[in-house]
């Protein structure tokens, strides 16, 4: 059965907060993003930086645990036998099914390449539109979404390779 990696679970959970620091920093899209979310420079530096990190990391975490499920196909094998009644019995038709079908199948796809399309398919078919309607409910730009959908893109691309390749 297919396992969580955790170690890359959590590495791949820092680049969010790594390509952030890198997308919206002022020499890149940092003026172009506090002047369309209506932020000043003050009202950054009086924030709680342990509060915005950690509660983003935590989050960073939330969303690579659930990408990874996303981008390695391996985990929807298990689900297709959760309903059996004898599922968790490993001598069971169920489990010894997964087990031959992992042998086939379990290093299908796990490429970076693979990976890299299910995230930036994420990222245009789940966080774009969730971004999309509350930025459109908040009156914010056309030029807002778009800086925010191309940081989400590239950051959930590259994290749905790196999770991909380096799965289990």
């Amino acid at each position: 059965m297919q396992e969580m990696n955790m170690p890359v679970v959590l590495a791949t959970a820092l680049i969010p907060i790594v390509f952030g620091f890198i997308w919206y920093h002022s020499k890149v899209f940092g003026k172009t993003w506090m002047q369309e979310a209506g932020i000043s420079e003050a009202s950054i530096k009086g924030s709680n930086m342990a509060i915005v990190l950690g509660g983003s990391f935590v989050f960073s975490i939330m969303l690579s645990l659930t990408l990874q499920t996303m981008v390695v196909h391996q985990f929807h094998l298990a689900s297709i036998i959760m309903g059996e009644p004898d599922a968790v019995n490993p001598n069971s038709a169920a489990q010894i099914w997964l087990k031959d079908s992992m042998a086939t199948y379990g290093h299908t796809f796990k490429t970076f390449k693979h990976g890299a399309l299910h995230g930036a398919i994420t990222a245009l078919f789940v966080a774009l539109p969730i971004l999309g309607i509350n930025s459109l409910l908040e009156r914010k730009s056309r030029k807002y979404i778009l800086l925010h959908a191309g940081y989400w893109v590239l950051t959930l691309t590259l994290m749905g390779g790196i999770l991909c390749q380096f799965s289990n």
